[in-house]
């Protein structure tokens, strides 16, 4: 059986999405416990889908309505009783009538005071609400672009025009790991990185395609992305990538003595 082959056919990436039929499944299940270099290629692919489905992972707010009914309860005072006594013996109705408008003035006055305060603390809420209503309304539009986003990896993975590229750490970064997927016919290459180190701000990581024996530039990127990233389009068919640190913008030519990753195309 030829391995490599048969890991470019795409078929352990259907596996990892349940696209095959029974039958189908049966089959590689059967070869995934016949050749050990299968198990590893699909314990790979399953990181890399899990590593982009994570990618829109998006904790939810508490709701506001417990905490609204909360700060009502909160600024509604108990209810005041005003009493009012039966007047004594020789009581004047001149001196009544002005007590009790005294007192009415005095409630009247205590009320419009109560109301305006509710008023100004209702007013504070009902703003909080419309900042966290345009919160949520933010990242619903975020973690649809996230989606959007995955959907458009996933395309690219599973597309049978991608060929995947696996390049693996050198003694530099032995825990480094990057794979390539290139398309022959446009010549479009998407990068995914995994466990890539922090550069400086002076530095960055550049891709080249090895076309001929010569190094082809391919881009430049950081390692503060998830997912796929879209890199330089390429002349012609290369026989590899690698990728190298270089300074921040990238030089005509590799640095060799700091590669990072590095793989042949049609091998994992």
């Amino acid at each position: 059986m030829n391995i490599e082959k048969y890991i470019s056919s795409g078929i352990l990436e259907s596996y990892v999405l349940g696209e095959l039929s029974e039958k189908e499944c049966a089959e590689v299940e059967n070869n995934l416990r016949q050749y050990p270099e299968l198990r590893n290629e699909l314990a790979r692919i399953e990181d890399t889908q899990e590593a982009l489905l994570m990618a829109s992972a998006a904790e939810p707010r508490p709701a506001v309505k417990k905490k609204l009914m909360a700060k009502l309860d909160a600024i509604s005072p108990a209810p005041r009783i005003v009493k009012f006594s039966r007047p004594e013996p020789g009581i004047s109705f001149w001196k009544l009538a002005v007590a009790a408008s005294v007192s009415i003035a005095i409630a009247s006055s205590y009320l419009a005071y109560d109301y305006r305060q509710k008023w100004r603390k209702t007013e504070s809420t009902l703003s909080d609400l419309i900042a966290q209503n345009q919160r949520v309304a933010e990242d619903y539009n975020t973690v649809n672009q996230r989606l959007d986003k995955i959907e458009d990896d996933l395309r690219i993975v599973n597309h049978p025009d991608f060929s995947r590229v696996v390049m693996k750490g050198t003694p530099n970064a032995p825990q480094a790991l990057a794979a390539v997927y290139w398309n022959e016919s446009t010549q479009e290459i998407y990068l995914s990185i995994q466990d890539m180190k922090q550069l400086t701000a002076d530095a960055q990581y550049q891709l080249w395609a090895i076309i001929d024996g010569k190094p082809v530039d391919a881009g430049v990127f950081d390692n503060d992305f998830s997912g796929l990233r879209k890199m330089k389009e390429i002349g012609s068919a290369p026989s590899m990538f690698a990728v190298t640190i270089e300074p921040r913008g990238g030089r005509e030519t590799p640095t060799l003595e700091t590669m990072q990753v590095a793989g042949y195309v049609g091998k994992s």
